[in-house]
Formats: structure tokens, C-alpha cells, sequence
């Protein structure tokens, strides 16, 4: 990202549910045109640190910044009027409604005089076939096809075409490969790419190491509620992040200790902690 201020950034910041802990000291930042990978297992705390950056969550501790300045999003409206969108598994999409409907649920276009405006479809249809033909989703030609009938990977593209239309300075995809094949997953991939060349902070959000690898400019590793590393691109391979993820990186550091023990104790094991 360079020395460019962060578009997004979490300073400290933990969360708590009555004497619960779920975030510990969170810190992290993103900037246009840059993809941040968060990675992390189930129970790595991915789903509350989500819910906190789009407002559902207020943090227990700490700051949130939108360029520079300190923010407070007090609900997920708020949020998204500030640019931050999520996009989870599928977009949020409904199957039984066009496409057209889909992408401008919410904020329908109408057309004639109040009280006989009506939404307008044709405007619609043809604005949802151009925003998605833009970010290379070329199969998707009628405004009035059924969700339904596209394929995951051309669901994600349309909410993620959706949320730049309508203005989004950070994007959030949570898990948006974890449902799909290998076609459909490199299909999402060459969106998030798009998205990035368009000048977009992006937060991808995925255990899965090869498709944050295809993407990732700048990584973090979730353990247990808890950075356990941050890194970027080209700083470690595809094994030592997975062993990251799976907290093989401190297991490695325990077996070196009990050697190390070991050597200097003619072989015995650490007695047991008291």
C-alpha cells in the first residue's frame, strides 16, 4: 500500500460479549487498490470481526478510521453510507427475482409522477447487464433472468458489481469461494482483481490459502480472536501460511523448546508445569 494514508483501519480493537472475549487488540488497515486477505479457521473470530467493521458490532475497545479520521459506525446503514459494503457467500442474492431486481433492491429506479410512478424496469434491466458486463461477467445479457438460473460465481459478481455502482470504497467478501468450484472460485478471483484495479479496498476473507495467494497484496492470519501474523505478499509461502492457520508455527516453537530441553537435560523430557 505504500505511505498512502489507509482508506480503512482498526487500531486495538477488541471485542467482548459480557465476560466473554472474542477480539483481542485487532489492528489492521487497507487502501485503494489493495486486497487484504484475512485468514483464519472456523472460531478464528472472522464473523464477529466482519459484524464489526459493517456496524453490527461496536468495539469493546479501541478505534476504527475512515481516511484518517476516527469513526464510529453505529449500525450497518451507517456503514454502508460511509462505503463499506459485504458481500457474503452468493452476494445476498435471491434466486426467485431477476437480476435486474437483485441489483437494485432497495434503491428501484422509477420512472413517471407521484402518485403514478412505477419501477422501471426496462432502466433497470439495462443498467444491471452493463455494470456486471463491465467487471467481465460477459454470460449475463437479460436484465429480467432469474437469479436463480446463474452460477455462484456470477452471484457474487453481481453483489459485487452492485456494491461499486452504488458507491463502495471498501469491499468486504466474506468466504465468496468456499461454495464453489475451481472454475467458479478463479470466476470470483478475476472479480476481486477487477474491483482492486478499479481503486477499491478489499478484504477477502477465506481459510483457504491458494485463492488468498491468487489475490493478496497484504495478509493477517486470525487465531482465536487474535492477529497471530501480518504480512505481505511474497513474505512466506503457501505452507508456512497454512502452518500459520493451524498454529504450527507455535507448535514448532514448542518442540524446538522441549529439544532444547532435552540437549541440555541428558535426555529428559520438561518435568510437567505446577
Amino acid at each position: 500500500m505504500s505511505d498512502k494514508q489507509p482508506v480503512l483501519e482498526l487500531r486495538n480493537v477488541d471485542k467482548s460479549f459480557g465476560p466473554i472475549d472474542v477480539l483481542h487488540e485487532i489492528s489492521l488497515k487497507v487502501g485503494e487498490g489493495e486486497v487484504l486477505c484475512l485468514l483464519g479457521d472456523n472460531g478464528a473470530g472472522k464473523s464477529t470481526l466482519i459484524k464489526t467493521l459493517a456496524g453490527v458490532h461496536q468495539p469493546t475497545n479501541g478505534e476504527i478510521f475512515m481516511d484518517g479520521e476516527l469513526t464510529t459506525f453505529s449500525s450497518p446503514r451507517e456503514a454502508q453510507e460511509r462505503g463499506i459494503a459485504t458481500v457474503h457467500q452468493f452476494g445476498g442474492t435471491y434466486p426467485l427475482m431477476s437480476v435486474g431486481h437483485n441489483f437494485f433492491m432497495g434503491m428501484e429506479p422509477t420512472k413517471g409522477f407521484w402518485p403514478f410512478k412505477v419501477y422501471d424496469r426496462e432502466k433497470a434491466n439495462r443498467i444491471a447487464v452493463e455494470e456486471v458486463q463491465k467487471m467481465g461477467i460477459t454470460r449475463i445479457t437479460d436484465g429480467d433472468r432469474l437469479v436463480g438460473g446463474l452460477s455462484g460465481g456470477e452471484r457474487q459478481s453481481l453483489a459485487i458489481a452492485r456494491a461499486v455502482y452504488f458507491g463502495a470504497r471498501v469491499l468486504i467478501l466474506d468466504e465468496p469461494t468456499a461454495a464453489l468450484g475451481v472454475k467458479q472460485a478463479a470466476h470470483v478471483l478475476r472479480i476481486v482483481n477487477e474491483a482492486k484495479k478499479r481503486g477499491l479496498a478489499v478484504i477477502f476473507i477465506t481459510h483457504q490459502v491458494m485463492h488468498a495467494m491468487a489475490v493478496g497484496d497484504h495478509f493477517a492470519v486470525l487465531i482465536r480472536g487474535a492477529i497471530a501474523a501480518d504480512f505481505r505478499k511474497g513474505d512466506k509461502t503457501r505452507e508456512e501460511i497454512a502452518d500459520l492457520m493451524a498454529g504450527g508455527e507455535s507448535m514448532a516453537d514448542l518442540e524446538a523448546n522441549i529439544e532444547g530441553y532435552m540437549e541440555t537435560h541428558e535426555g529428559h523430557v520438561p518435568p510437567p508445569a505446577h
